[in-house]
């Protein structure tokens, strides 16, 4: 697929364009993300983790049917962004800034209520034996998603695999199952309702 194809469709708000452009353009967002660390955060911060919380936010952003006229500017304008907030988690103790983990940024994580919830209905044979309303609810919608998206689930939230160990495992990019994963978190909040960690409200069926 050509690169104007893929930015046409990233522009009608595809997600799933929106995780091939990020990978086929990935050493030039990269690129620019190095010129724009500055010494304060270079050494704390990689790139490659920048780019993954890019990832999410995109995403994120996507959802929201904003007017995109170039995704790589829209792309680079969020990058820094994510720089910027780097900057702030850093400023807001400094104690602890010298103990920052490269990756350990939760953007698009789910709650540990969710956590627990998908742990529970992933590895419960049935339906009969949920505990709550909620719970139902999180194992009707688990059933309805296709094979793959359960299986990301499943190894990412009950297996506790990383993201890129998940992406081996689904022969995917890490970027592109973190996109994944991010969206399918954000549906099953929306869909669970206001919880521990989330105070958003359902917004349609998944």
């Amino acid at each position: 697929m050509s690169s104007a194809s893929l930015a046409d469709r990233v522009q009608a708000g595809d997600g799933s364009a929106l995780a091939a452009y990020l990978e086929e353009r990935r050493p030039a967002l990269r690129a620019f993300v190095e010129r724009r660390l500055g010494p304060t955060l270079r050494g704390k911060l990689e790139p490659d983790d920048v780019l993954q919380e890019l990832a999410v936010k995109a995403l994120h952003e996507l959802d929201r049917k904003p007017q995109i006229t170039d995704p790589f500017n829209w792309l680079c304008h969020l990058a820094e962004q994510c720089i910027v907030d780097g900057h702030r988690r850093f400023a807001a103790d400094k104690r602890d800034a010298g103990r920052e983990v490269p990756g350990n940024v939760r953007v698009g994580e789910a709650s540990q209520d969710l956590v627990n919830l998908l742990a529970a209905s992933l590895t419960t044979p049935s339906a009969a034996v949920v505990r709550d309303e909620r719970q139902r609810r999180l194992q009707e919608a688990l059933v309805a998603l296709p094979d793959e998206h359960r299986e990301a689930l499943r190894l990412r939230y009950v297996d506790g695999l990383s993201t890129k160990e998940v992406a081996g495992r689904l022969n995917k990019s890490d970027v592109a199952t973190r996109v994944l994963l991010s969206r399918l978190v954000q549906k099953l909040q929306e869909l669970l309702g206001p919880g521990e960690g989330s105070s958003e409200k359902p917004s349609g069926p998944m």
